[in-house]
């Protein structure tokens, strides 16, 4: 079998909102195609899901489009929610999401995780992830906050 390397990244922004508004909101996948450009369609429950729960995504790449099938592995409402698929490009996805609060609100952290990826993304791969994480937040952040204000 090739050589894998582990491979991490996460991003995080504050939210004035409470933790559980702000995990509720981005462990419901339906919520991801309004804050995630790679996502497109979701077969899912339409609630915050909890470990065991199943769900498909219709995901489109660079290069053409692929469905990933996840399970939630681990949900604590409010605090932490991971998720986890397999892919053919670049093996299993981990997503974990987490939730502490500060200052000014909530700290939304999403770490997205390659234990065994095929090879490191380039320098440029890197940059679009960066760009892509920081619409994401900002969109979760716009998003959350306008469902939380009265």
């Amino acid at each position: 079998m090739a050589d894998t390397i582990s491979f991490e990244r996460s991003h995080d922004i504050v939210i004035d909102a409470p933790p559980r508004a702000v995990l509720d909101y981005v462990s419901n996948p339906n919520s991801w195609p309004e804050w995630l450009a790679a996502s497109h369609h979701m077969d899912a429950p339409d609630r915050p899901l909890l470990t065991g729960d199943t769900f498909r995504e219709q995901w489109r790449t660079r290069k053409a489009p692929v469905t990933l099938d996840w399970v939630v592995t681990a949900s604590e409402p409010g605090k932490l929610w991971v998720a986890e698929t397999n892919t053919d490009f670049i093996g299993r996805i981990v997503a974990r999401y987490t939730c502490e609060p500060v200052a000014g609100g909530t700290r939304y952290t999403r770490t997205i995780r390659n234990p065994a990826r095929p090879s490191m993304p380039t320098p440029d791969m890197l940059a679009r992830m960066d760009e892509e994480a920081a619409i994401g937040l900002a969109n979760i952040k716009a998003n959350v906050e306008k469902r939380t204000r009265r």
